[in-house]
């Protein structure tokens, strides 16, 4: 059985998230690769989650950015998507920037796996204007550590079943 198989949700999101953030076609594959339906759902949850966060965090502290570096920096990620998502991430993207969030969901459509895309990239792209390189991977290694801390927390405080 392969790495890939024992990987949570939350390991899965970061990982394709770092895949677009290395331009890394091969990871971005390897990210996702398996997901059944609800797998690939709770793996947008959690991309939903995150992107949702940064855009509070632009949102609250005014973190200035321009429509043309979003464009940009859309262009660039999203080439490491698979070939028939690479459009639909870019454009997504562009669309959010441009205040259209009804043209974002729209690119997604009924596409499960595209909708995982799309927000990958969105949240690639986001977190790239909002902290730079450097501070998007703290970013996203502070996020593993505490959604690890918290699932452990809920672990032990399950209750037995009687």
């Amino acid at each position: 059985m392969s790495d890939a198989a024992h990987k949570s949700s939350t390991d899965r999101a970061l990982d394709v998230v770092q895949g677009y953030l290395d331009h890394d076609a091969v990871a971005v594959h390897e990210a996702l690769h398996g997901l059944d339906a609800g797998g690939s759902l709770e793996v947008y949850a959690v991309l939903n989650g995150l992107l949702r966060s940064t855009i509070s965090i632009m949102d609250l502290t005014g973190r200035p950015w321009r429509l043309e570096d979003l464009v940009r920096r859309a262009d660039e990620v999203a080439v490491s998507a698979p070939p028939h998502y690479e459009f639909a991430a870019a454009e997504a993207t562009r669309a959010w920037a441009r205040g259209d969030e009804s043209a974002m969901r729209a690119a997604a459509g009924q596409d499960l796996v595209g909708a995982v895309h799309i927000t990958a990239v969105g949240v690639t792209v986001l977190g790239l204007a909002v902290w730079g390189r450097a501070g998007f991977l703290d970013v996203l290694a502070e996020f593993h550590h505490v959604t690890v801390a918290l699932a452990d927390t809920w672990a032990h405080d399950v209750p037995e079943p009687s």
